[in-house]
């Protein structure tokens, strides 16, 4: 079956394979007679299913044994005041600001705390990223918060700082929503990281949450027992009822990250050669044409998100006509910065890239 190409920054296009198996067993779980949706979240097959989730994603990830994992609801937007609520400790935590996220985290997060600005790039209108050096940590922050890929303004940190060379002992708190899985992390240098599973993981509802031990128990009396970290770590994930359905997909689609697998590449390594390369092509034409503009810095270019504009913007709509006849969706910008986007995840194939390209230059010529 030839899908369209979903170029949507989230909830996202999923694997087909993962697709075409939820389709399969949505009435009957591998004999169990019950589809994932019916079953209860404590039963014995169910338990099975978060468990092999949770072991797979370890896997993918290199997750320490000194880190705990969570599946926890109410998505990236929430955690913007779960994370204030289970490390701020009431005092003061250091906010570098690179876009729309990281601008809604720091906001938040001053009902809860104190929010210092260490460093932003607002005056380059999120279109470069801010040199860790030139941050302006505090002696006594509680974390520092990092959204490491802004899915809106396109701009990805591509190698995490490391906090104790820049004269902090606070850990770092990263939002890897829309690139967890397309790239390794160094944990080494993370406190805590936590993202929506709806960009590049499953579909909404799951929120996933990677915490290091030492940073549990120290929630604020004022934050509600489903959000504790600590509560949900000794419960399984099971403190309230979790997202069994969006588990069940996350773990699908974390059994087929692992068949990606290429010769002495791990699985996320080859997902990360994989986007690098798509990236590349898009990147390379729009760098190279007179119609379109890619405004990022291009050393902190995302390899997830890419916003593009016409520079004649009255041809946006000629434009988004013809990419949907041509079976490539959602590539209108997000609203608050307008043009276009396309959102390359791991699910998106080389060939949805090629197949845009071919069609962005195209439209170009049409233009001449």
């Amino acid at each position: 079956m030839n899908r369209p190409y979903n170029f949507s920054a989230g909830p996202a296009a999923m694997p087909t394979e993962v697709l075409q198996q939820a389709a399969i067993e949505i009435m009957d779980w591998q004999g169990s007679g019950m589809g994932v949706m019916e079953m209860s979240h404590r039963g014995k097959e169910f338990m099975s299913i978060i468990a092999q989730a949770e072991a797979d994603l370890r896997e993918l990830l290199a997750v320490p044994e000194h880190f705990r994992v969570l599946f926890m609801q109410g998505g990236g937007l929430a955690e913007n005041a779960i994370v204030p609520l289970n490390l701020s400790r009431g005092g003061l935590a250091d906010f570098v600001v690179t876009g729309s996220w990281s601008q809604k985290s720091f906001k938040e997060a001053s009902k809860y705390c104190l929010p210092h600005l260490a460093a932003s790039n607002e005056a380059d209108a999120h279109t470069t990223l801010p040199a860790p050096g030139s941050w302006q940590l505090s002696a006594n922050a509680q974390y520092v918060h990092l959204c490491s890929n802004e899915t809106i303004h396109g701009v990805e940190v591509h190698e995490l700082p490391d906090l104790k060379a820049l004269g902090s002992d606070a850990p770092l708190v990263i939002d890897f929503s829309s690139h967890v899985a397309s790239r390794s992390v160094d944990w080494s240098r993370v406190g805590l990281a936590f993202g929506g599973a709806q960009k590049n993981l499953g579909p909404a509802g799951l929120t996933l949450v990677v915490v290091r031990e030492d940073l549990l128990g120290h929630a604020l009396s004022i934050c509600p027992s489903a959000f504790d970290y600590k509560t949900v770590a000794d419960n399984g994930s099971m403190y309230n009822t979790p997202p069994t359905y969006a588990i069940y997909m996350a773990g699908l689609t974390f059994q087929w990250l692992k068949r990606q697998r290429e010769g002495s590449l791990s699985a996320v390594a080859a997902m990360e050669h994989r986007n690098t390369a798509k990236a590349d092509l898009l990147y390379g034409f729009i760098d190279q044409s007179q119609l379109y503009l890619n405004k990022v810095a291009k050393d902190c270019r995302s390899r997830m998100n890419i916003p593009f504009f016409l520079r004649d913007e009255t041809r946006n709509d000629a434009f988004l006509a013809g990419a949907k006849a041509r079976g490539l969706l959602q590539l209108k910008g997000h609203k608050s910065v307008g043009g276009m986007r396309a959102s390359l995840y791991n699910a998106m194939p080389l060939a949805g890239v090629q197949a845009l390209v071919a069609y962005m230059r195209e439209f170009e010529q049409t233009q001449a």
